[in-house]
């Protein structure tokens, strides 16, 4: 097989991992329901154990970087995607809130983990192509996860208990993940390099890339969550109106994701994030301004076209940022999984103290974020695109493999 075919197929397996990632998130969100009467949780106790995913993620993403050091990124991927797809059956297990706080947060760190060697493999992948997959891979997860969570929902529409039904997922969802790791590049850490700290805080160049992905996720989590509850409370519009209105969101993000890449490569990251800021920013206004539930959800889907690439984009730039790309890509997963956390609390907690107008305007300043922030993501020898003139850079050059 030559280079060129080697890497071609590298691409697919690693859009295959994103996608086995996203099913197990989709097959575990349509399953809450039954989680939550299993264990006789209260709505405030169910939304205590749901902050435990992204707890779990942000303590366990910093050591994913020492793992892949040791046994190679596709070695390093085949365990941690494995755990993480194994880990859909623990939440469903649960007989009590402890216990479900406690398997959701494992599940969550073996996310985190698999999340960050996936996205470092991107990266890896994206720089040998010498142009821009990131937003696509990202779109492979979206359709993972709807995937997931139509099965899901066919499994609870039939009556089905959450746990056998998430036993076969695991397992479905780990012989998948194993096969498709034989695909993706073996990158490893050259003899005399010195493997990262088992725990080190973000450098510093992660941050300020991470804070413009803090405000994306922001964006994406408030948009997810009260979507339909502002339809609903402020516009007065019916109950499958407003979930018409989530659905779109989420279809709009995943169908900009697969159509980002040639957007990226025309553009480069940074003129791309700041046209994205433009029109997430214009859709929060709708939003804000909507007297309609017409005008409402297109501020919503143009939200969600603003943002959809940028996270990829975070994760490509913080690949790129220095010479450990798995602690880089952990420090940015760690301020969104952060923000992903917060966003939901900080929108009700402030539309209890004033409206959810308020809130919203407070999303479409955070968007407006991504256009005075979006030359963080300029930088990197190995950067897809240009942030002038559309001109490719050349790719880095191949470590061993």
């Amino acid at each position: 097989m030559s280079g060129a075919e080697r890497i071609r197929r590298a691409r697919w397996a690693v859009a295959a991992v994103f996608c086995v990632h996203g099913a197990v998130a989709g097959s575990f969100a349509t399953r809450v329901p039954w989680i939550q009467d299993h264990t006789s949780a209260s709505a405030a106790q169910l939304g205590l154990a749901l902050a435990f995913p992204a707890l779990g993620a942000s303590v366990a993403m910093p050591m994913a970087g020492r793992v892949s050091h040791r046994f190679g990124s596709r070695t390093a991927l085949r365990l941690l995607l494995s755990l993480w797809t194994l880990a859909l059956v623990l939440p469903s297990l649960a007989p009590d809130l402890v216990l479900l706080c406690l398997a959701l947060a494992v599940y969550g760190a073996t996310s985190g983990m698999a999340d960050v060697v996936m996205n470092a493999l991107g990266v890896e992948t994206e720089n040998r192509l010498g142009r821009s997959i990131m937003s696509s891979l990202h779109g492979w997860w979206s359709a993972g996860a709807l995937i997931g969570s139509a099965a899901g929902t066919l499994a609870a529409h039939l009556g089905s208990d959450a746990r056998l039904h998430h036993l076969l997922a695991a397992l479905t969802l780990t012989a998948l993940g194993l096969t498709v790791c034989g695909g993706v590049l073996d990158v490893r850490a050259e003899e005399d390099e010195s493997p990262p700290p088992r725990f080190a805080l973000p450098p510093a160049a992660a941050l300020l890339i991470g804070a413009v992905g803090f405000c994306a996720v922001f964006a994406e989590g408030a948009s997810l969550d009260w979507s339909a509850v502002y339809l609903r409370e402020q516009l007065g519009s019916s109950a499958g109106v407003a979930a018409a209105s989530t659905t779109g969101f989420a279809l709009t993000m995943a169908l900009a994701r697969f159509a980002g890449d040639r957007v990226v490569d025309r553009l480069g990251p940074v003129r791309t994030v700041r046209g994205g800021g433009v029109l997430a920013t214009a859709g929060g206004l709708l939003v804000v301004l909507a007297g309609h539930p017409a005008v409402a959800m297109g501020g919503f889907a143009l939200m969600g076209l603003g943002i959809a690439v940028v996270v990829p984009l975070a994760f490509a730039a913080a690949g790129r940022s220095g010479p450990n790309p798995s602690q880089a890509i952990a420090g940015v997963a760690t301020v969104t999984y952060t923000s992903g956390l917060i966003a939901p609390s900080v929108i009700g907690g402030l539309a209890d103290l004033t409206s959810l107008v308020t809130s919203f305007a407070l999303v479409s300043a955070l968007a407006f974020g991504l256009v005075l922030c979006a030359g963080a993501l300029r930088g990197g020898p190995a950067r897809i695109g240009a942030d002038r003139g559309g001109a490719k850079a050349s790719p880095a050059p191949e470590r061993r493999t």
